[in-house]
């Protein structure tokens, strides 16, 4: 069961694609998409990455960072971003741990769900039934953007 509005959301430390270390205090006073997908470079995986890099630029300059997270390595993560010209960090998560905080362990792969994070570290929206083709322009709309 994924976690709910209105509740704090789970810290956390990780690589992203470049093996830069992210962590989510990093980003206090600004509102953070974090997208769990299954698997990268799947079909439903590579809708959803692809439906935030088009609309990539409607996040830019309103204090919005998007993260992608999967159990992929950075390696596999380098690929994706490459292939498909991922313009936002994905976040290798090979340890789970995120998924485990973030309650969307499938298993071994991420469950599809995706958290808005505000700046003071609250969960405002989770999005547990995702249209992978729209749903970067989705979180927009719910954001009055």
């Amino acid at each position: 069961m994924a976690l709910t509005a209105g509740t704090a959301a789970p810290a956390f430390t990780t690589k992203d694609t470049n093996g830069n270390t992210v962590s989510l205090a990093d980003y206090a006073g600004k509102t953070v998409v974090l997208y769990f997908y299954p698997k990268d470079d799947t079909p439903g995986c590579t809708k959803e990455a692809c439906s935030f890099r088009d609309n990539y630029t409607a996040y830019q300059g309103k204090d919005i960072v998007v993260f992608g997270v999967s159990g992929d390595d950075e390696g596999s993560h380098q690929d994706f971003t490459s292939k498909f010209n991922l313009p936002f960090p994905l976040l290798a998560d090979v340890d789970h741990s995120l998924m485990k905080a973030y309650d969307v362990d499938g298993g071994g792969y991420a469950q599809r769900v995706t958290y808005v994070i505000n700046g003071q570290g609250q969960i405002d929206k989770v999005y547990t039934s995702v249209n992978t083709d729209t749903h970067a322009t989705d979180i927009l709309a719910d954001l009055g953007l």
